[in-house]
């Protein structure tokens, strides 16, 4: 999303779209500068390539992709099935394919997909996932990387009164990640539940998954002013995230969303790097913690203190 501000503050007038997963369209439609947000279904479409629905389906996402052309593509996932789309769309003459030159430790680039650029960046070994990708577009324009992010976000609308969502300030606990090693133990959340609740703020536990329900239950039995959330929709997750006092939370998109929101936002690495990912945008972001490297619950409370007084 940092690139869509950082070519509109060169070029106020270009004309951007973008290509994403469609579980992640309704995401890309909040950001302000995109004109048109085009759904890729690669993970359905997998399930039942031969289809006769899914053919289809495929077949208008060709159409629609090479219904414009463009003077610039960028893929800065670099992979072969983002590259493969970056090669349906139409160029201009003149035009030109933008992508990665190679991958940044730990990613999961893939090499081959030089193969459809008409140009490719090279990025730093330890270069932020956020930096990463603008300084492709910053390659692509002969500009350069030098003012915090920008993501460019409208606030997120509900479509009805949602009777989760409390009428007073509230703090997010995201405790809960795909994978083990990168949550936060149990106890430093009860601990730091405890020290937050002088502060009036009802503590809102969202899930994902039988198992993190389970987690987030366990939690509310130790937490007394904490509130177990139905399971939302991607929407409702970032309404959350956004309209949150206070959010504390360990390496994982709903976290990041908040900082993207530039919301008073605790991010906490357990078991990942913290280069690949801190909010470095703001203020109102503060990281602690490293792989291998849990923060302690007393910094944890100290960023509490900092971020919203004593």
């Amino acid at each position: 999303m940092p690139m869509v501000a950082d070519i509109l503050r060169h070029y106020p007038n270009a004309k951007i779209d973008w290509v994403v997963e469609e579980g992640y369209a309704s995401l890309v439609r909040l950001n302000r500068g995109v004109r048109n947000v085009i759904p890729f279904a690669l993970r359905r479409w997998r399930k039942s390539l031969f289809a006769a629905q899914t053919r289809a389906e495929i077949a208008a996402f060709y159409r629609i992709l090479r219904r414009e052309s463009y003077d610039f593509v960028f893929d800065t996932q670099g992979l072969l099935k983002t590259g493969v789309v970056m090669r349906i769309a139409r160029l201009n003459s003149g035009g030109k394919r933008f992508g990665l030159a190679n991958g940044t430790e730990g990613s999961g680039y893939e090499g081959i997909s030089r193969i459809f650029h008409t140009d490719s960046v090279a990025v730093g070994r330890f270069t932020h996932a956020v930096k990463r990708s603008r300084l492709v577009a910053a390659a692509a324009f002969g500009t350069s990387v030098d003012s915090p992010a920008d993501f460019y976000l409208q606030a997120p609308q509900l479509p009805s009164q949602s009777i989760w969502l409390p009428p007073i300030p509230y703090a997010v606990f995201f405790h809960a990640t795909a994978r083990a090693a990168k949550q936060w133990a149990p106890a430093n959340w009860i601990q730091l539940a405890h020290s937050v609740e002088p502060r009036g703020l009802p503590i809102l536990l969202p899930w994902g998954s039988a198992n993190e329900k389970r987690a987030a239950d366990t939690l509310a039995e130790n937490i007394p002013t904490a509130q177990v959330l139905p399971k939302l929709a991607m929407m409702e997750a970032v309404v959350l995230a956004q309209r949150a006092a206070l959010v504390v939370g360990v390496d994982t998109g709903l976290t990041h969303i908040a900082a993207a929101f530039e919301r008073p936002t605790i991010e906490l690495y357990c078991d990942s790097p913290r280069w690949k990912t801190e909010g470095n945008w703001s203020p109102n972001i503060i990281n602690l913690g490293d792989r291998g490297a849990p923060p302690t619950v007393a910094e944890v409370e100290a960023a509490v203190t900092q971020l919203l007084g004593a």
